[in-house]
């Protein structure tokens, strides 16, 4: 089989020995070409190409979860077709990779790259859905490039925190939960639109859901990890349905520090729960539309801020070797 290794060198948790020990484990079994990353955005461009030319039948993320963003974006940049495209295989090597474990390999790259070769042995993969979301017609964001994305995406009070978290990771401070809990703290003091939310929900035939001070979209189930603890921001959702979406209304002091705990204690059957929540499950066709401009993310990556953005939830969009 031909592949692809695409390695981010700046991945937090791999060095450079890690990163040929599985390279070399990976070229025993396949015929492998390995690129480097050198720029943002060179993922997708390597997978794109690699979509183009016909001739690779696997392309391997060896990263974070933005390494295999930007893969899953040049895999689909034609749109999906699981059947004809090189299948996906993710070996984790950023902080968090909630991609990964949501498929559940394990988190660790070198025992990760066995698995993965197990599974190319035995031919076991899995089709996965996917979301979808680009700029909505007849507003300022229309000509917004669309982006895929593998779990999640969010706009207001999630997404500026996971802006802060960039800015502080820039400055050089490394990923720990202390320094995101910091972040989550000074979002809350600074948020304007937290008592009184800017967002409404418009989807086809149902009336529109107003005042979101944050909307969390979700594509799998967990959103995230803290270390080693899964947090369930929408337990149902999951890579065989569309998207599913978490809003919250309203944030003073005492429900912002509820709905902190309950998303500590979430669990498969369980999420954040309240009168100022809305849960909603499945759904293909969505925007989010908000009064005032506001930190928008995609996959944990820091998008600058949006007004509005249409959501689609697709189905069976890529193949991943699991």
């Amino acid at each position: 089989m031909r592949a692809l290794l695409v390695v981010n060198p700046a991945a937090t948790t791999t060095s450079a020995r890690v990163r040929d020990v599985i390279s070399t484990a990976l070229s025993s079994d396949l015929k492998l070409e390995v690129a480097t990353t050198q720029y943002r955005g060179h993922a997708r461009d390597l997978a794109r190409r690699a979509a183009e030319g016909g001739e690779t039948e696997l392309v391997v993320s060896l990263g974070g979860d933005g390494t295999v963003n930007e893969i899953v974006n040049g895999l689909l940049h034609h749109g999906p077709d699981p059947d004809a495209l090189p299948r996906l295989a993710v070996v984790p090597g950023g902080s968090t990779n909630v991609f990964a474990r949501a498929l559940g390999l394990p988190n660790d790259a070198v025992e990760a790259t066995g698995a993965l070769l197990d599974a190319l042995r035995e031919g076991s993969s899995r089709t996965v859905g996917l979301g979808l979301v680009s700029g909505t017609p007849g507003t300022e964001d229309e000509g917004v490039p669309a982006r895929w994305f593998t779990f999640c995406a969010g706009l207001g009070f999630d997404a500026g925190v996971v802006g802060r978290v960039e800015q502080q990771r820039e400055l050089g401070k490394r990923s720990t939960h202390a320094l995101y809990l910091r972040q989550v703290a000074r979002q809350f003091v600074a948020d304007p639109h937290r008592r009184h939310g800017a967002i409404t929900l418009e989807r086809p035939d149902d009336d529109p859901l107003t005042g979101l001070v944050t909307a969390i979209i979700c594509n799998t189930s967990p959103w995230t990890y803290l270390g080693n603890r899964p947090v369930y921001a929408s337990p149902e959702a999951s890579f065989e349905t569309a998207l599913d979406v978490l809003g919250i209304t309203r944030m003073s002091t005492l429900s912002g520090t509820r709905y902190a705990a309950q998303l500590l204690r979430s669990t498969p059957e369980r999420g954040p729960h309240g009168k100022h929540t809305v849960t909603l499950h499945d759904l293909t066709d969505f925007t989010l539309q908000s009064q005032a401009p506001l930190p928008f993310q995609v996959d944990g990556d820091h998008l600058g801020l949006r007004t509005s953005a249409t959501f689609t939830g697709v189905r069976r969009a890529l193949r991943v070797i699991v």
